[in-house]
């Protein structure tokens, strides 16, 4: 299974939209909440190419996008493929 990261805050319906899907799919997630991770932010932006807005996920180290890019992956049918390596 894929190693699964997810970067959120607290109050993000995008990030519980993320995570529901995940959660759905069985997949499990390493989450850091940006408000309470210290410099998990500024780590966020490094890895998402300057991105600073939640949730930024990332599968297998690769740079997935926010939640309507996971979703658009699930639809496009390209998500399972890219959990199941």
């Amino acid at each position: 299974m894929a190693k699964v990261e997810i970067y959120t805050s607290p109050l993000c319906g995008y990030c519980h939209a993320a995570k529901r899907l995940l959660t759905k799919k069985g997949v499990a997630f390493e989450e850091t909440n940006i408000v309470t991770t210290r410099g998990a932010r500024s780590e966020m932006m490094d890895r998402a190419g300057g991105k600073t807005s939640v949730p930024q996920i990332f599968i297998n180290g690769a740079h997935v996008g926010g939640s309507d890019e996971l979703h658009e992956l699930d639809f496009d049918g390209e998500l399972d493929t890219m959990l199941a390596q």
